[in-house]
């Protein structure tokens, strides 16, 4: 078969490389061409564009990016058609992914969505998109099938691929990867601050602000792989450390984190460690997406899954030093400490075990997609 896979973050690319993984081992000659990153890339196949070439965050830079961001919708759907592939994978990134879907189904190309978009939360007008131009939704989250199905859409409940990639890492010894990495014997508090330029300058400066409450710690940044590494040397000093592509890693060794909302959040919980989600975007982008958003009343995705409180959220004004301290506090010792851990233990149960990538390559290659 012959699979064109979109995926346009960081994220993308790590759930895209094990899909063409698992669908390598139901289809030993499948063809991959796709729109991703290094992840997928070491999985063979053809890199048309590197996500970070697609990365605008915000509603701003999404219009002041507008020309280059219909370029590349228009590129992509040439090279679909010139390809002719069996199958198209979109891997959520759904603002682009929606219109690439009604191309290719008007080319007669069926269309699999892995990875729903956060349509329960924002745009559920795209559900109806969804229901014209998509053969089969792949979903990831316990509660998404469920919203399908109130709006008429087949759907699967595949599990969370994110299970799949931690269940595949090896154990790591703390003490050496502190060596290999230039680190202290402070324990470490890692700092997530996201993976788009504008988005970590913003983050960083907040986070770092807590340094002086915590000298007994090192603060460890987790580079980005689309940022290059001279980036982050501003910000680097004796306790400040930097690493890149080992966030994983820097997790496991870490007693707690700060964490830019997004995918890092559910990662950090899967991964055990204690931490305190941050978002702060522009006052027009945070004015904009608080008005469109609805029925939510969380952000990370930890909290959305367990549908309460079980890591503590700082937003916009409310992300400042005097709350990132007392938060951090909280986490590094003592009973909410505690508390966070045993619910996690119950975030991963709802999410359910590994084979996410398994089934939904299942789905893809033997249902009735093809």
């Amino acid at each position: 078969m012959k699979y064109y896979i979109i995926a346009g973050e960081a994220s993308g690319d790590l759930h895209g490389s094990n899909l063409m993984k698992a669908l390598q081992q139901k289809d030993p000659n499948a063809e991959f061409r796709f729109w991703g990153g290094d992840l997928m890339k070491a999985q063979g196949g053809t890199l048309v564009k590197h996500y970070r070439d697609l990365a605008f965050m915000g509603f701003l830079e999404v219009v002041m990016n507008l020309r280059t961001i219909l370029n590349n919708i228009k590129f992509c759907k040439e090279d679909i058609q010139n390809n002719k592939p069996d199958v198209l994978i979109l891997v959520d990134y759904p603002g682009f992914n929606l219109r690439i879907a009604r191309f290719a189904k008007e080319l007669g190309i069926k269309v699999v969505y892995y990875i729903s978009p956060q349509l329960w939360a924002w745009k559920e007008g795209r559900v109806e998109t969804i229901k014209k131009y998509v053969d089969e939704m792949m979903v990831i989250l316990p509660f998404e099938e469920e919203f399908y199905r109130k709006h008429g859409v087949h759907s699967h409940f595949v599990g969370h691929p994110l299970l799949d990639a931690i269940s595949d890492l090896k154990d790591i010894n703390t003490e050496k990867f502190k060596k290999e990495n230039g680190l202290n014997e402070k324990e470490i508090i890692a700092l997530l601050p996201g993976s788009r330029k504008q988005e970590v300058e913003k983050m960083l400066e907040i986070m770092l602000s807590v340094r002086p409450h915590f000298k007994s710690y090192q603060f460890v940044i987790a580079g980005a792989p689309s940022l290059p590494k001279e980036f982050y040397q501003k910000y680097v000093d004796d306790n400040v450390h930097f690493v890149s592509n080992k966030t994983y890693d820097l997790l496991r060794c870490s007693k707690a984190a700060l964490v830019t909302s997004g995918t890092a959040t559910l990662e950090t919980a899967l991964l055990n460690i204690p931490e305190v989600v941050c978002y702060r975007g522009s006052t027009i982008s945070y004015a904009i997406a608080k008005r469109l958003v609805k029925n939510i009343n969380y952000i990370s995705l930890v909290n959305l899954i367990m549908d309460r409180e079980v890591v503590k959220e700082l937003i916009q004004n409310d992300l400042n030093t005097k709350n990132l301290v007392d938060e951090l506090s909280k986490i590094l010792e003592g009973e909410k400490r505690d508390q966070v851990l045993t619910d996690y233990k119950l975030l991963r149960e709802k999410l359910g075990g590994s084979g996410a990538s398994e089934h939904a390559a299942d789905v893809i290659f033997k249902g009735d997609v093809i």
